[in-house]
């Protein structure tokens, strides 16, 4: 099980540089963590992909050098997050578990005058699964450079991701209110659109 996950209990050194190996067994002990949360009845967990801003930098957030910090985080990455989702499937937990892995922002298209790329807010990658997902399904599309959306008049919105999540959970975005300084707010505020083809 652990080495699905890609923990290697035998490593004690790891190398210097950022590495696949590293990175999986880093990503895999806390997704097994999360599974192990979710079959003892937790009904949040949050997985942090990523570390700090030393050397190696270990997270997204690579001004420096895309290729050396994206490619181990994103190996690492793929084989925790599809063990867990394997895991899940395999004990009845991901018909009624929502998996959702989301950053605040993408990287440009463009180098950033040198290996390293800026932040982009206009085009980023959500990916949903499980608890009423429908597979194999993308859904709002970028122009060709991965810049901004395709359809600038209608892009989708973090708010549509949310009600849509919320509308797997069985509720209605649009009455779930709560009063904070006088207000009556939403979570999703005056915003959001069910995303009617990503719900199986």
């Amino acid at each position: 099980m652990k080495a699905m996950y890609g923990i290697q209990e035998h490593r004690k050194v790891w190398p210097t540089e950022i590495n696949p190996e590293e990175e999986a067994d880093y990503m895999g002990r806390k997704c097994l963590a999360a599974r192990r949360l979710l079959e003892r009845g937790v009904r949040f967990v949050q997985i942090w992909s990523g570390n700090d801003n030393g050397f190696p930098r270990r997270n997204w957030d690579s001004h420096e050098d895309v290729e050396r910090d994206h490619g181990p985080l994103a190996w690492g990455m793929a084989k925790a997050v599809g063990a867990l989702i394997m895991d899940l499937k395999q004990r009845g937990l991901l018909d009624d578990t929502i998996i959702l892995w989301t950053t605040e922002f993408g990287r440009m298209p463009s180098t950033q005058g040198g290996k390293g790329r800026d932040h982009n807010p206009y085009c980023f990658t959500n990916s949903l699964c499980g608890g009423g997902i429908k597979g194999g399904t993308t859904y709002g599309e970028s122009d060709e450079w991965g810049y901004k959306p395709l359809d600038r008049a209608n892009p989708t919105l973090v708010y549509d991701i949310h009600a849509t999540m919320l509308h797997l959970l069985g509720i209605d975005h649009t009455k779930l209110t709560w009063r904070h300084n006088g207000i009556d707010r939403r979570l999703t505020d005056v915003h959001g659109n069910v995303i009617r083809e990503l719900v199986a």
